[in-house]
């Protein structure tokens, strides 16, 4: 056999990241209470902040000024919850399988698999956001889709922090392995009180506002107020959501992939129980 056959592939492959995501997607596909779940959440809550909507549109001020300001705000914090869960719940499923080993017996490099793993979040948070997006125009006469390209801009923000949050919640499970697994359901919610979905920063206490400021998803509500309020997309906010969101998803890169280096040196990709 020549020394080339013997030479592990080094270089980051795209088809392997596409096998991994034909295989997610496969899974997803093949299982439709796996679809209506990724619905039915998204959906409910939509539907529940829709009539809290309805109800404050008569009593509050701040609600009246801008119709929707509510459902969009949970909206765009589905993506940031989507997003992470898409993420570690495709990789908790190769724990449950035990399929870790196997897999990276392959030539299946761990930042490949990382990048499967963000391609099928993004599907993953389509399915789930699009139907509840699309039933609050009959519902509640509130077409998100208005807010025109800094939508983009906000979801693509929101989806980066979630795989931020995926990949530190990935290396705690493969460190922890998966007794740790409600850390892929809870661990999000912590930025909720932060993030300044539903009200502004400014009513935060004042030691707290400085923590809000770390967090990328605060410029991005903060920038959707802004939007709806005022009619301005706040380039500042976005500027210094994108430069927050490089260095989170730098961190949770270098987390994950120590995680794995450690998990493999001591067997841990072959064990993933509780």
């Amino acid at each position: 056999m020549s020394e080339a056959h013997l030479t592990p592939n080094r270089a980051f492959s795209l088809r392997r990241v596409f096998a991994m995501v034909r295989r997610y997607w496969y899974l997803l596909r093949g299982s439709w209470p796996r679809i209506v779940e990724l619905m039915y959440w998204p959906t409910i809550q939509m539907i529940m902040w829709g009539f809290i909507t309805l109800h404050l549109r008569d009593t509050s001020t701040w609600v009246a000024e801008a119709a929707g300001v509510l459902l969009t705000g949970v909206l765009l914090w589905d993506i940031l919850f989507r997003g992470q869960l898409g993420y570690t719940l495709s990789f908790l499923e190769e724990m449950y399988s035990r399929n870790l080993g196997q897999l990276f017996v392959s030539p299946l490099r761990p930042i490949e698999m990382v990048a499967a793993l963000m391609t099928i979040s993004l599907l993953r948070t389509l399915i789930g956001i699009l139907p509840a997006a699309l039933l609050a125009i009959p519902l509640f006469a509130w077409n998100i889709f208005t807010i025109g390209l800094p939508l983009i801009a906000f979801f693509f923000l929101l989806l980066v922090m979630g795989w931020a949050v995926g990949m530190i919640v990935t290396a705690l499970l493969l460190r922890v392995g998966l007794g740790g697994e409600s850390l892929a359901w809870f661990i999000i919610f912590l930025l909720v009180p932060v993030s300044a979905v539903y009200y502004p920063v400014d009513v935060l206490p004042v030691w707290l506002q400085w923590v809000a400021f770390a967090m990328p998803p605060v410029y991005v509500f903060e920038g959707m107020r802004a939007v709806l309020f005022e009619g301005i997309f706040r380039w500042d906010y976005f500027a210094a959501a994108v430069g927050l969101n490089i260095a989170y998803l730098g961190l949770g890169a270098t987390i994950f992939l120590w995680s794995f280096h450690v998990a493999r040196k001591r067997g841990l990709l072959l064990a993933g129980g509780e």
